[in-house]
């Protein structure tokens, strides 16, 4: 990570219904219950336009539901060539999201892009994708996404970022 504090994080998964949402969800309660009084930009997004202006899949709905979080109010978005430069922090959920955010960046902001599990706790995994798979797949999902950010709230923590902006949204 560089010197420069984070201020904004896109969380980026394909469809921006299921994993992307959550992790922004997620990331926003954890930052909040840790008590960071310090407004951090957080958005999610995804990598193709399919599912552009739908909410997250009810089963993403649900697990955050179940733990507290509200998603319910977020809509897919495509990532837009400005969130390239606009975000300090761009997490892909998987490689291949990552392959592809990669491919769309100019060169200047590449450093941006990084395999979320591997960014925040050392852990090169790929966050699945639970779309075909039944609830117990959300559920494991919920938990990687959980101790993620935790890890990442620990260590933006760590190296003194201090987000001074406000906050935005896919709920906008």
């Amino acid at each position: 990570m560089s010197a420069k504090p984070i201020k904004s994080i896109l969380f980026v998964c394909l469809g921006n219904i299921c994993r992307s949402p959550l992790a922004e969800g997620v990331f926003r309660a954890v930052w909040a219950e840790r008590g960071e009084g310090r407004d951090i930009l957080l958005d999610s997004a995804a990598t193709s336009g399919w599912e552009v202006g739908s909410a997250p899949d009810p089963r993403s709905i649900a697990v955050a539901t179940r733990h507290g979080i509200d998603i319910s109010a977020q809509k897919a978005r495509r990532i837009a060539l400005d969130d390239l430069s606009r975000f300090d922090l761009i997490l892909g959920m998987d490689r291949t999201n990552v392959r592809d955010l990669k491919a769309l960046a100019p060169q200047a902001t590449r450093d941006r892009i990084h395999l979320f599990l591997e960014f925040a706790s050392g852990n090169a995994r790929d966050v699945p994708d639970p779309y075909y798979e039944d609830q117990q797949a959300f559920v494991s999902v919920y938990r990687m996404i959980r101790e993620a950010s935790e890890a990442l709230a620990k260590r933006l923590e760590a190296s003194g970022s201090a987000p001074t902006s406000g906050q935005a949204s896919s709920t906008m």
